[in-house]
């Protein structure tokens, strides 16, 4: 997926404007309500945001429309659909239709959007199944559930995006744990159809990842990347142990120039799960961020 501003020549000035490929998802600013959301991050001169269901679903899809439209901003992704691994059954299929209602929530959003927004819909895979360890079959109800979705994906005009997540997570959330395990599982579908999400703090460990850059690039599949920093001591919710980049292990420089190499232009999202992130207040987590992508992140402006 190839939106937004074009990149042109790497600028590192102190108190710069905000990247203008940086986009704030809104998972880095939880508690803002979406109508916060949105003027925080516009009146931080930030040009685009990532949205997320609930925020959306507490004001409703026509007023998210109506309150997007009004903001200004791109809509980066919208987070989020996926959890395909139950078995066959009336939960399994109410998680389908649950993600067809996200898809067209995707839809809305980039189209109220600014130009450059991205009809993207993350997923998150899910992980074993109740008594399972059978993670071959797991990642097989993935693909079943692409190949249920794909057709009302393109009627819609938005890019399902695979988001490999750390193995830690393989056994509850997401039983694709490498980005060639999310290339695999969209290759069989229009690349219009089945993208993936290239996010450092799940990917940044793996010996492979240059090489899943580049041929995600090639086969137009990048649909989002995504930028934090894994940080040590993992918290005991290990969901939250995502830092500022700069703030941990991440090195961000040969992550990114595969990125841009591989020929993605879209935004850029920041974000970040950790409660004392989300116990500051949403602006001055904002301003810390456009401060910490610019000095860690070397994208070209």
């Amino acid at each position: 997926m190839t939106t937004a501003a074009d990149a042109v020549t790497p600028v590192r000035s102190a108190g710069a404007a905000p990247h203008p490929r940086l986009s704030v998802n809104q998972a880095t600013i939880k508690y803002a309500p979406l109508r916060q959301a949105l003027d925080t991050v516009a009146g931080a001169g930030v040009g685009a945001i990532g949205t997320w269901r609930e925020p959306v679903a507490e004001v409703g899809l026509a007023e998210a429309v109506r309150m997007v439209a009004d903001s200004g901003l791109r809509v980066s992704s919208h987070c989020r659909g996926g959890f395909f691994t139950l078995p066959p059954g009336t939960a399994r299929q109410r998680a389908l239709d649950d993600n067809r209602r996200a898809i067209d929530e995707a839809a809305a959003l980039a189209a109220a959007g600014a130009p450059g927004s991205a009809p993207v819909l993350v997923l998150v895979a899910g992980g074993l199944p109740e008594g399972s360890r059978d993670l071959v079959d797991a990642r097989g109800r993935v693909a079943d559930a692409l190949a249920d979705l794909v057709p009302h994906a393109l009627d819609a005009g938005v890019q399902l995006a695979v988001e490999p997540l750390h193995p830690m997570y393989a056994a509850d959330r997401a039983v694709v744990s490498t980005l060639a395990q999310a290339i695999d599982l969209a290759a069989p579908f229009p690349a219009a159809a089945v993208g993936v999400v290239v996010d450092t703090f799940h990917v940044w460990w793996d010996p492979a990842l240059a090489a899943s850059i580049a041929r995600a690039g090639a086969a137009g599949r990048i649909a989002s990347y995504q930028v934090c920093d894994w940080t040590t001591p993992i918290a005991a919710d290990s969901l939250l142990s995502r830092g500022y980049p700069g703030d941990g292990h991440v090195d961000f420089g040969p992550v990114t120039d595969a990125v841009v190499a591989a020929g993605y232009i879209g935004d850029v999202e920041v974000e970040l799960f950790n409660q004392a992130i989300w116990d500051t207040p949403p602006a001055q987590v904002v301003a810390r961020v456009v401060q910490a992508f610019d000095a860690a992140v070397p994208l070209p402006r």
